[in-house]
């Protein structure tokens, strides 16, 4: 098993709700479901499965929001990466379809979650924009709203005055406002998941790393350092972190790092110029960037960055220069939080799911759209254990497909990240 190191100190770690550490596991216990897997994927799992009043018992390595659910832009948008007109091509009319349906009402299962059950999170439903800097992005924006309209979701086309009122920067030439969209703070909706899922009745433990997934006679053995959880059936949902728990699954994903920078909280005057709208941003092209405005008026910088755990401020420096490209007025602004950590990526930009055998399911590969997917697809999860066909699931269940030279994915990585940005240079 690859070794993990503490927490980076995040923005959210330090703001987030609380929440009480769970409970090692250190007993042997049996259970309907086993959860591996304490992100948004297994919370949102245990939280449907209790709903459904089916006992389920969550391993998580850490504690809730560890990984990625806790690092991640805090936005929450509608989704996936390809229009819809792709997804139907690639996923076929039936899979297709029900994927683009999924992903787009994905941010309004977030927000009713949390307004349902009160969970303090930050959350905002001001809206998403989609903005493009190079002129031969824009019809990219344009393709987007035809397609999106022709399925009933009305977004907005901004022209660059409209962008630049809304995001404060005359940077962007073009942007998409999408109302399904909005923010939260991804730690403490983890933590909020995770309170959910106990109150219901699933049993959540911490620093409970799963070592072993083993068939006996009757059920599923998940073993840990100090006990074991028997299971009729297992979800795996270790995302950017999977291992080599389930045999090849950690090599059919890129556990990509992405980079987060924040600065102080905007004085007044900043506050007018720096997102004034509290839309969040992510941009079109190929070597792109994401932001928002926090709940303390603190501005979120995200992007690609160093492919390891880096705790040096020279490794977030690109995202610290492109802030003040967009805002000069925010040199004297001083960035206080940077942290890093690994989501899944595919090599198509899907989501995958399968079910290797017999009661085991896993849900993994969001590629950068986690916050809203990764819940839409716990749903989905716990559809399949209660008794809906796989087949009528919202995505296709596949075979687990490994990369192929998938232990050079750094390499991969870098040189892709650098010919983009060539490409991207070339571009007008």
């Amino acid at each position: 098993m690859k070794k993990i190191g503490p927490l980076p100190l995040s923005l959210y770690e330090s703001m987030a709700t609380p929440l009480p550490l769970l409970p090692v596991l250190r007993e042997s216990l049996r259970t309907r479901v086993a959860i591996i897997g304490g992100g948004y994927t297994g919370l949102a799992s245990a939280v449907a499965l209790s709903e459904r009043g089916i006992d389920s018992v969550l391993l998580e390595a850490h504690q809730p929001g560890w990984g990625a659910a806790g690092r991640n832009g805090g936005q929450v948008n509608a989704g996936v990466k390809h229009e819809p007109s792709q997804v139907e091509r690639d996923l076929g009319s039936v899979h297709g379809p029900r994927l683009i349906e999924l992903s787009s009402r994905a941010p309004s299962m977030v927000f009713d979650l949390i307004e349902k059950h009160g969970v303090e999170c930050e959350a905002e439903r001001g809206g998403t924009l989609r903005a493009a800097h190079k002129t031969c992005d824009i019809s990219s924006l344009v393709t987007s709203v035809e397609q999106w309209k022709t399925r009933g979701v009305q977004l907005e086309l901004l022209n660059a005055n409209d962008t630049r009122r809304m995001s404060g920067t005359d940077y962007y030439r073009a942007a998409i406002l999408d109302a399904r969209g909005g923010s939260l703070n991804p730690l403490s909706y983890a933590r909020g998941l995770a309170s959910i899922a106990a109150h219901l009745g699933s049993k959540l433990y911490g620093e409970s790393r799963a070592l072993q997934l083993k068939k006996t006679n009757k059920c599923w053995r998940v073993t840990t350092q100090s006990g074991t959880v028997d299971a009729e059936s297992v979800i795996i949902a270790t995302d950017g972190y999977s291992d080599a728990l389930w045999p090849r699954l950690a090599q059919s994903i890129v556990p990509l790092y992405s980079s987060m920078a924040a600065t102080e909280p905007l004085d007044d005057r900043l506050l007018a110029s720096v997102m004034p709208t509290r839309a969040v941003l992510y941009e079109a092209g190929l070597v792109t960037y994401y932001l928002r405005r926090d709940a303390h008026n603190r501005l979120l910088v995200g992007g690609r960055g160093a492919q390891h755990s880096a705790s040096t401020r020279n490794s977030y420096a690109d995202l610290v220069r492109h802030a003040q490209r967009l805002w000069p007025e925010l040199a004297a602004t001083r960035f206080t939080h940077f942290w890093n950590g690994q989501f899944a990526l595919t090599p198509d930009f899907y989501p995958r799911l399968h079910a290797p055998a017999p009661g085991i399911y896993s849900a993994i590969g969001y590629s950068g759209r986690g916050v809203a997917l990764a819940t839409a697809m716990g749903q989905e999860l716990a559809r399949a254990i209660t008794g809906t066909p796989l087949t009528e699931l919202a995505l296709p269940v596949t075979p687990i497909q490994p990369i192929p030279f998938h232990r050079w994915w750094r390499v991969g990585v870098r040189t892709r990240l650098a010919l983009a940005t060539l490409q991207d240079a070339l571009r007008s």
